[in-house]
């Protein structure tokens, strides 16, 4: 087994047992020529955060397949992003490893709402919030939205128990209109100054790179996109209405 495949292997921890497990199991199995572990076993419901890397990682290709299978395409456009995505945080062949893997899971139909399940048993919350921002990420990466995968993603993100106002949040960062930097805070349109700082200071708290730590320095980078949003809409705010 090369580099790539054995890091595969050895940065998953809870993502090989439950229906992850299942959905990678054929895959693994083949790319290191034996049988090995039992897929089938549970999720360990961990205490957070003890999400690592590559669970992540599994975790999100996962999702990005029944992303991009919604609107019954498979475009070139969406698995450049999945590649380009993982060269900003892996060797060539690693990628390579990690692509040959996601075209072996977007070949299957899966439970999501079990796919879910096991991720909030495992997966802390800041995780997932950084699962759904890039599921965002990807579908707009043909520059054409299928209401279809938007329906996909706002399932998703109801089975791993994320509110609506996180929701709106996060999609506010992607579609913008009038009213996306107040969304993005999650406050009303006439908010006061006071509550505006309010919001600006929790929302900052909960998407504050720091959140996610334990999924390495090169996804941390990816969640410092949402801070940044977060900035923006207070920014932007606080020009509109004059507000020191």
């Amino acid at each position: 087994m090369n580099l790539g495949k054995k890091m595969l292997w050895g940065g998953l921890g809870w993502a090989l047992g439950g229906p992850i497990g299942a959905i990678i199991g054929y895959s693994f199995a083949s790319m290191s020529g034996q049988q090995t572990t039992n897929y089938s076993r549970g999720s360990h419901n961990r205490a957070y955060p003890k999400t690592q890397p590559g669970d992540f990682i599994v975790s999100l290709l996962v999702l990005f397949g029944a992303v991009m299978k919604a609107d019954n395409k498979m475009l070139k456009s969406e698995l450049d992003f999945v590649k380009q995505f993982l060269s900003k945080q892996f060797n060539k062949t690693q990628v390579q490893d990690f692509m040959t893997l996601f075209r072996d899971i977007i070949k299957q139909e899966y439970p999501i709402r079990d796919v879910c399940k096991q991720i909030v048993n495992s997966m802390d919350h800041p995780s997932r919030l950084e699962l759904l921002h890039i599921l965002f990420s990807l579908s707009k990466a043909d520059g054409d939205v299928h209401k279809n995968e938007i329906k996909v993603i706002q399932s998703i993100a109801g089975y791993l128990n994320i509110n609506q106002n996180d929701y709106n949040s996060i999609e506010a960062m992607f579609f913008r209109n009038t009213l996306s930097d107040y969304t993005i805070l999650e406050i009303k349109p006439n908010a006061s100054e006071s509550e505006l700082k309010k919001a600006y200071r929790k929302m900052a708290a909960k998407y504050h790179p720091d959140k996610v730590n334990h999924l390495g320095n090169d996804l941390k980078k990816l969640s410092e996109e949402k801070f940044k949003s977060v900035n923006e809409a207070y920014q932007n705010i606080k020009k509109e209405r004059g507000f020191n």
